[in-house]
């Protein structure tokens, strides 16, 4: 693995043996960051809106499954 930084970009080079699940996995992981590192949210809001999506998730099963 190389990598290099440049005054715009870094540059990582793999060999082409690399799996693609795990380079995509990677790739998932930095572009998460990149979205996120300026974000202010807390672990708390986050854990709110986690438990509302939940909440809703099981209201429409619950609905589907029990009618």
């Amino acid at each position: 693995m190389i990598i290099e930084r440049t005054l715009r970009e870094v540059i990582i080079r793999l060999p082409a043996t690399i799996n693609i699940t795990d380079l995509q996995e990677m790739a998932n992981f930095l572009r998460y960051s990149e979205l996120t590192q300026k974000s202010k949210v807390t672990q708390k809001q986050i854990d709110t809106v986690v438990k509302d999506v939940k909440k809703g998730r099981w209201e429409k099963s619950r609905k589907r499954l029990i009618g």
